[in-house]
């Protein structure tokens, strides 16, 4: 997953945090706002899920550079 969020071909500084922990927990937060947690969702992030999350930040991306 950290594989595809930074395989993106858009240019710019964002953070991601994705936060592993006990129990299967898992966390991905962009810019200090979390966009999944898997004990909301109740699974681990399938394909379609993780393109979701990409667009996200795509989207994220393409705003900080119109600022």
């Amino acid at each position: 997953m950290a594989n595809e969020f930074f395989r993106s071909d858009a240019p710019g500084d964002i953070a991601i945090k994705m936060t592993p922990s006990d129990r299967g927990r898992l966390e991905v937060y962009l810019d200090g706002d979390k966009i999944f947690d898997r004990k909301e969702t109740g699974a681990f992030p399938d394909l379609g899920t993780v393109n979701e999350l990409k667009m996200t930040i795509a989207e994220k991306i393409f705003d900080l550079e119109e600022v």
